[in-house]
């Protein structure tokens, strides 16, 4: 069983109005990429991922006359794509949604949303009372992209869970002069932790009930980021992985392992962004497949499927290409003997 995420960059303006796939050569929103291109790299990369689902990050938003579900089956219809069923949880107002697509002969799924009177913690789409800065007055916290939590089966009968998730802080736009920025930027930071924080105690109900988890996604953070790990402490990679907690609740990603180890200077990278005031790249690793100790005992393998980085997308010329085109990143996937 082969299980992927992929931040599918803007996404969303590949399709009109009324969710119909723009196949043209006006511009895409990626720079100096036609839709067109965009649209063929994406299927591309999703014919040589051939994953049995697809944690399809920034998918198409939800609307009136635009439903993210036809969208992506319309997609992969175009394309005969083997993940050809979609699932949605709670949209959202950012027109980024989080949606599954899938093989509905190797999986059966349906959205499984956990929290409620009966749980520790809300629903992903309510709120949640956690003191952010310790001064004792519990704050409240929502979720901007509820997290999409999944009740899986696959054709043999083996069960698991995922929750798919995209943590993302705000610039701190309209701040006037460093220090208001600085202090968006703390509060900003402060909040994406509580988000993770939440997550992660979700993630210790599951392991308490015995489900095998997996939390997969883009957590927009890791080890070295920015500054303010530091003036907190710790990332909110490592809080949802649960690092400093015992081994039986921990969760397991190797390109976290390898990140915060940082031997030899070596850190894997999932994204590469263009900064244009630099006029370079800059790369970061921010797409994670975490999971449960029992999906670990299977001896998982995961890959991140970067154009330069790994020997097979690199040597295979329609694919690097189509990886550069489609995002701005990269796939990663893990294969369970599931």
């Amino acid at each position: 069983m082969r299980i992927a995420t992929w931040n599918v960059e803007w996404f969303t303006n590949l399709f009109d109005a009324r969710g119909r796939l723009l196949e043209d050569g006006e511009w895409s929103s990626r720079y100096k990429i036609t839709r067109r291109q965009q649209i063929e790299s994406i299927a591309i990369v999703l014919t040589a991922l051939d994953a049995d689902a697809v944690m399809i990050i920034e998918a198409p938003d939800n609307g009136d006359k635009r439903k993210t579900v036809t969208m992506l089956e319309r997609f992969a219809s175009r394309f005969g794509l083997r993940q050809r069923r979609a699932l949605l949880g709670f949209q959202n107002e950012t027109q980024q949604e989080i949606a599954l697509l899938f093989d509905p002969d190797r999986l059966t799924v349906h959205h499984d949303p956990q929290g409620g009177p009966e749980s520790p913690t809300p629903r992903f789409d309510q709120s949640y009372l956690i003191d952010l800065d310790v001064d004792g007055t519990p704050d409240r916290v929502t979720y901007s992209k509820p997290p999409l939590e999944i009740a899986a089966e696959t054709a043999d009968g083996f069960r698991f869970r995922m929750i798919g998730a995209h943590l993302k802080t705000k610039a701190p736009h309209g701040a006037n002069g460093p220090e208001e920025v600085r202090r968006i930027g703390i509060a900003n930071r402060r909040k994406q932790l509580a988000e993770c924080v939440w997550l992660r105690r979700r993630a210790l109900e599951h392991l308490g009930a015995g489900d095998s988890l997996m939390i997969m996604g883009e957590l927009n953070d890791g080890p070295g980021l920015d500054e303010y790990e530091k003036l907190f402490g710790r990332s909110g990679v490592e809080i949802v992985l649960g690092w400093d907690e015992p081994r039986e609740t921990r969760l397991f990603d190797p390109h976290a392992r390898m990140a915060f180890s940082q031997k030899a200077g070596i850190a894997p990278v999932s994204a590469r962004f263009y900064l244009d005031e630099e006029k370079r790249y800059f790369t970061a690793l921010l797409d994670y497949i975490m999971v449960s100790p029992d999906l670990r005992a299977l001896k998982p393998r995961w890959r991140i499927w970067h154009p330069f980085d790994d020997p097979a997308c690199y040597q295979t010329d329609e694919l690097r290409e189509a990886l550069l085109m489609a995002s701005d990143h990269f796939p990663v996937s893990v294969d369970l003997p599931i």
